[in-house]
């Protein structure tokens, strides 16, 4: 269970903290530790209380989606932020579709939504730090 509040600009912030139950499966060479994000080495995801996302992009923001949103949005800003490689995306997608499933989502539009997200959420993962002179 997941506790959240409607936002502006994010569209959602954690109410409570959040631990995954189970290894994501996202391999890391050392735990990242971060104000509101922590991936042990063994995997482990906790998100701190009062992280913020923007829920589903691709589908409306129903029950099933939100928790699969939040740890997917979380992946994909370690991805952005050069915590964890850009090839750890397809891992992340497929827990996106096992959360969103276990969360009651009807398996098909899970499967759609996991095609949404490999066919267009690439450039939402890609490191966004830019340098001016």
């Amino acid at each position: 269970m997941i506790s959240y509040k409607k936002r502006l600009k994010y569209k959602y912030t954690l109410h409570d903290a959040y631990s995954h139950p189970d290894p994501t499966g996202i391999e890391v060479v050392k735990a990242i530790d971060q104000k509101m994000l922590v991936l042990d080495e063994d995997g482990r995801l906790t998100i701190h209380k009062g992280y913020s996302w923007d829920g589903a992009t691709s589908t409306p923001d129903s029950a099933s989606i939100m928790k699969g949103s939040l740890v997917h949005d979380a992946l994909y800003q370690l991805m952005r932020e050069e915590k964890i490689g850009f090839d750890q995306r397809l891992r992340a997608d497929q827990l996106l579709r096992e959360i969103c499933i276990d969360s009651g989502m009807f398996k098909p539009y899970a499967w759609w939504v996991f095609w949404a997200v490999r066919l267009f959420g690439a450039c939402n993962a890609m490191p966004d730090l830019r340098r001016a002179p």
